[in-house]
């Protein structure tokens, strides 16, 4: 997606209101940092975040959050580690069940386990990495796109990083993902550019997160934003005000 340009958030677009108004927006990494944000910006916004991780308790805390606030949520445990295809497929049809419709999708889940040399790169490491951070982000949206077709207008957005940045040496696996990833969004893009399914890919300034942190443990974190700073971002890609970013990078670097 890097080739089809980068996008800009509009300096008049505030984010708030109810611009999801009655929607359905499924998360995947809710239990993390910027999963966690995403999810209760979305709610804030007036949709139902269904919230999908593999950490109950933390799962229900977000729930109960979002619920004392007045908005409804659904959580759908599901390690993105060992889930299977049939597995995306049940999610699926359980949101069709629940809701009768589903709006959004938002790729948040990570898998990062530290920089390394490739040499030094664990086997299972490798296809753990390249599983959860790319493969699944396809099969499960693979899953959703009938029901996401029958939306008005819909959208998938993809959480990218630096592609320039982990390209370099120790990245490893996460790089090659993410460099993946990138390339999913385009060509689903491409498949989708017609339809109702709109398709983005969101690029976050350095934020105050764990993976940061394995990151950059010589950085002090508490100089970054938080996640929040991005969710202003993300409700745009969600709403329709979003659809002249399609299938482009809207990158938030240059915002800060």
């Amino acid at each position: 997606m890097r080739d089809r340009g980068a996008a800009r958030l509009p300096a008049d677009w505030s984010g708030t209101g109810d611009c999801l108004h009655g929607r359905v927006v499924l998360v995947t990494g809710a239990a993390g940092g910027l999963g966690r944000a995403c999810a209760k910006a979305i709610a804030g916004a007036g949709a139902t975040p269904v919230l999908l991780g593999r950490k109950v308790r933390a799962l229900e805390k977000l729930y109960d959050e979002i619920e004392k606030a007045g908005t409804r949520a659904a959580i759908y445990p599901l390690d993105l580690e060992g889930a299977t295809p049939g597995d995306y497929a049940d999610l699926a049809d359980a949101i069709a069940r629940e809701f009768g419709r589903l709006d959004g999708v938002v790729h948040a889940a990570a898998h990062f386990a530290g920089l390394q040399p490739s040499g030094a790169i664990d086997a299972l490491d490798w296809m753990r990495t390249l599983h959860v951070n790319l493969s699944a982000p396809f099969l499960l949206s693979q899953a959703c796109l009938p029901l996401l077709a029958q939306a008005p207008e819909a959208s998938i957005v993809f959480v990218l990083d630096d592609l320039e940045r982990v390209a370099r040496a120790h990245w490893g696996a996460y790089g090659v993902a993410k460099h993946g990833l990138a390339a999913l969004a385009a060509i689903l893009h491409d498949e989708t550019e017609s339809g109702p399914v709109r398709v983005h890919a969101l690029l976050p300034p350095p934020l105050r997160t764990a993976l940061r942190r394995t990151a950059y443990f010589g950085e002090n974190s508490l100089a970054l934003p938080e996640p929040d700073r991005v969710t202003s971002a993300l409700l745009y890609l969600l709403a329709p005000a979003g659809a002249g970013a399609r299938g482009k990078i809207l990158d938030l670097r240059a915002e800060d």
